[in-house]
């Protein structure tokens, strides 16, 4: 059985007050929302904080507001079923699927917004128990000096997890951080780094407080999630698409990929391929030719390396052709 280590909990009601113990506890302590990430982490030995604050009884974080220019302002601190059923879901239909497909029922009901968007990168040789790391010796991750996927490289490729993450950086939503030196924006493009351990630009005793969506207006998006089991597991490919029409033309294409890198990596020949076009087969087939080439799937999650590099071009193409058949005719 695995147990969590002994550590000092904190349920702190503001977020100052939040900020002021990780002030005081250092690199001693970490932030805990719904505990769906950390705890089995500390429970296998990847984290071992002392001191646990916990955000879940801080009202701030779960706040949603309008702003004057039609973008909506959502707390980091909602489940994940919450996000799912929230009015969310009309006005941002990509952002609710994407939560809707977080493991199952049970964790999206603990689980929140910002845990999933702050989530820990994944690894076959990391997510293991500390007996089993250290029967193979410990990976770069935690307390190795290998990384086992690639074992000549200087650096971690750890996988990036996150549903909802992938949804953000082609949606061009910001991301809102707290920390005692005050508050800062950050796109949710520039909040990820291509790096297994240091994988988040956040600051260590940040807070992401909430995430501001854009402006409905003129434009749709799509996620489409791979997995082994259609109702439990990570992604081992995520797309995720936003087109801005015009008079019936794609103007503007974001395309990005989760799951198959530490980052989430944007594909910008692919969109390239459909702007300016009505998004016939040709243009979709293009796109997703071009969003194969750069796909580089890991051995270190779920399924045959070829078969998921492959599922890139079809995820692309099935998630094109879904937003370019709910287009209104003659739009």
């Amino acid at each position: 059985m695995l147990r969590l280590p002994p550590f000092e909990y904190h349920e702190p009601q503001s977020i100052e007050a939040a900020l002021a113990l990780k002030q005081e506890a250092g690199n001693h302590g970490m932030y805990v929302a719904g505990g769906t990430d950390l705890y089995p982490n500390m429970k296998r030995r990847h984290q071992e904080p002392t001191v646990v604050i916990s955000l879940s009884r801080i009202a701030d974080l779960r706040q949603t507001s309008k702003g004057s220019n039609g973008g909506l302002t959502v707390g980091s601190g909602l489940t994940l079923t919450e996000v799912a059923n929230h009015e969310v879901s009309n006005t941002h239909p990509a952002v609710a699927r994407a939560a809707r497909l977080v493991s199952t029922p049970l964790l999206r009901n603990t689980g929140t917004l910002g845990g999933n968007l702050c989530l820990d990168t994944r690894c076959n040789y990391y997510n293991q128990s500390y007996e089993w790391r250290k029967a193979i010796d410990f990976c770069m991750k935690k307390d190795g000096a290998i990384c086992w996927v690639a074992p000549s490289s200087p650096r971690c490729w750890a996988v990036q997890s996150s549903d909802v993450a992938p949804v953000m950086v082609a949606l061009d939503a910001e991301y809102v951080l707290a920390s005692p030196a005050g508050e800062r924006v950050v796109p949710a493009g520039r909040f990820y780094h291509d790096d297994g351990i240091d994988y988040l630009t956040k600051q260590r005793d940040e807070i992401l407080t909430a995430v501001r969506l854009p402006a409905p207006n003129g434009w749709d998006a799509t996620y489409w999630k791979l997995r082994r089991r259609g109702s439990f597991d990570f992604p081992v490919l995520g797309v995720a698409i936003r087109l801005d029409w015009l008079d019936g033309t794609v103007e503007r294409a974001t395309i990005v990929l989760g799951a198959v890198s530490s980052h989430i990596q944007r594909v910008e020949d692919a969109e390239t391929a459909v702007i300016g076009t009505s998004l016939d087969d040709s243009a979709i087939d293009a796109a997703a030719t071009a969003a194969f080439k750069p796909s580089k799937p890991m051995d270190n999650t779920d399924f045959g390396l070829a078969w998921r590099k492959e599922m890139t071009r079809v995820y692309v193409r099935g998630a094109l052709r879904e937003l370019r058949d709910r287009q209104p005719a003659g739009r």
